[in-house]
């Protein structure tokens, strides 16, 4: 059997989808800067990083975000924002939550308070309630370990304005240095009582919260300190409840690291297990990511999504400290992953976390002309979607007129991307990489979503995700795949 690569291309959402006619392409013209994604989320300027904050109400889905709008470098942190109604198209509102006396606005989440449990709105009009880390910065500055703090903020306006709680801070920090980006969401127990969990990042650990009001809170349990990657401080976690393959109830918790990825610098881990009475109980301790490349991090999942969806829905910063603050952009830095489902699989018998791309990134697919038909029209946004043989190997590389190349492959049970000759990277050492991951089962699917400055492949759909940046200096022309040893398929783009 001949493998399967179809094509199609647009500027703002080009995609490839599997069929067995010729590729199809089509371009529409783009006037971003360079590097400028044409379909992932970035601000108009400045600074941005973890994304924050996210709820769904009444047709919109909320993407705040770490932003510093006087610079594309970090700085004082504000909560940026953004809406959008199908998860793919955003448009950027005004500054949410400003810096106070109390300091930098860190990461957090927000909670749509239905039952006006804080008092903060009313029963006709419920409150969304942020909950975000206070960094007090001339504390940090002057030696102290209690500089950061736990702060609440409320709108009843749909998260247009939001007023500080004049009681802040709500969580007064317990001496420790690192006490911050508190992840709330409402459990329901078996009896049928609600109560608000706050999973909060301590360092080398998480600290569990619960509250019935969200503004008085008491310490339940911490998990965390002996188990899983340590290479760095544990940041942005979040308690998410998912079903298993058989229809069994299991908490997943998602915690990223910074340093101590598998690619370098930061990345996200997550563990399986139960959660009861307070206290998460892993299944096992192996140390498992959400996303193997080098650039998906502080991701957390939306809130009040409406019961019918059945998602869980993920986004993640797409960078890396290491080089974040560096990468060759100009009146921007940073953009968002597109979005993810996340749900749990067996693979052999053992649960693993599955991030498959949003379905609504399908409405960006576009009809197409045949693939011959193009001439000399540049291309920064693709998907592809290339439904493998069996072979198990595959290599796909694309190429540009000036030598740049980049390439995903999986042989010998890893999956890689290689970037080392994929254009600029100059601005650090550890930039120009080759970047593994290990599958030891089959590979049956490819989606690969391209940007201007970004590469996210999802083999079967989400079982195994790696997320990379690049920034070639030519739009890439020229796309060869081959499966198993020899032969291939090669596609101009002229």
């Amino acid at each position: 059997m001949k493998p399967i690569l179809s094509i199609l291309l647009f500027l703002l959402l080009p995609l490839l989808f599997s069929c067995e006619s010729n590729p199809e392409v089509k371009f529409i013209a783009s006037e971003n800067e360079q590097y400028r994604p044409d379909y992932h989320f970035t601000p108009a300027k400045g600074w941005m990083n973890d994304p924050n904050g996210m709820f769904y109400l009444d047709g919109e889905y909320h993407l705040f975000y770490q932003h510093y709008p006087d610079s594309t470098v970090w700085g004082p942190m504000h909560w940026g924002h953004a809406v959008s109604s199908d998860l793919v198209a955003w448009e950027e509102l005004p500054i949410a939550i400003y810096p106070d006396s109390l300091g930098y606005i860190f990461s957090g989440s927000a909670v749509v308070d239905l039952e006006n449990t804080s008092g903060l709105g009313s029963p006709e009009n419920p409150p969304i309630v942020a909950i975000y880390t206070y960094h007090d910065m001339a504390g940090e500055k002057s030696g102290a370990t209690d500089f950061q703090s736990q702060g609440i903020a409320y709108s009843t306006d749909k998260g247009r304005t939001w007023t500080k709680f004049d009681g802040n801070p709500v969580l007064p920090n317990q001496g420790i240095r690192d006490f911050r980006d508190p992840k709330v969401s409402q459990i329901v127990d078996a009896d049928g009582k609600k109560e608000w969990v706050m999973t909060l990042a301590v360092q080398d650990r998480v600290q569990f919260f619960s509250s019935p009001d969200l503004k008085s809170w008491t310490l339940r349990s911490e998990f965390g300190q002996d188990t899983g990657a340590h290479g760095g401080v544990w940041e942005c976690p979040d308690l998410i409840k998912l079903q298993t393959p058989d229809g069994k109830d299991k908490w997943v918790l998602l915690l990223s690291i910074n340093p101590g990825g598998p690619q370098k610098g930061s990345a996200t881990q997550y563990f399986i297990g139960d959660f009861q009475d307070g206290t998460f109980t892993p299944d096992d301790t192996m140390i498992r990511w959400i996303d193997y490349g080098p650039d998906n991090y502080a991701g957390v999942t939306w809130a009040n999504l409406p019961p019918t969806d059945h998602r869980t829905l993920f986004i993640g910063w797409m960078s890396n400290w290491l080089y974040g603050q560096v990468v060759p952009t100009e009146s921007w830095r940073s953009a968002m992953t597109v979005a993810r489902e996340l749900s749990l699989i067996d693979v052999n018998g053992v649960l693993l976390l599955k991030s498959a791309p949003a379905k609504e990134l399908e409405s960006l697919r576009q009809e197409g002309i045949e693939i011959t038909a193009a001439s000399n029209l540049p291309s920064q946004a693709v998907e592809i979607d290339a439904e493998l043989d069996g072979s198990d190997a595959f290599s796909l590389t694309l190429s540009n007129e000036l030598g740049e190349k980049l390439t995903i492959t999986k042989e010998t049970g890893l999956v890689s991307i290689d970037r080392s000759q994929a254009g600029k990277a100059d601005f650090h050492p550890d930039f120009a990489a080759i970047h593994s991951a290990p599958m030891s089962w089959k590979a049956e699917n490819l989606r690969i979503f391209l940007d201007a400055s970004s590469v996210e492949l999802f083999v079967n759909e989400g079982e195994l995700v790696m997320t990379s940046l690049l920034f070639p200096n030519s739009p890439w022309k020229q796309i060869e795949f081959h499966q198993g040893i020899g032969g291939g398929q090669l596609y101009e783009l002229k």
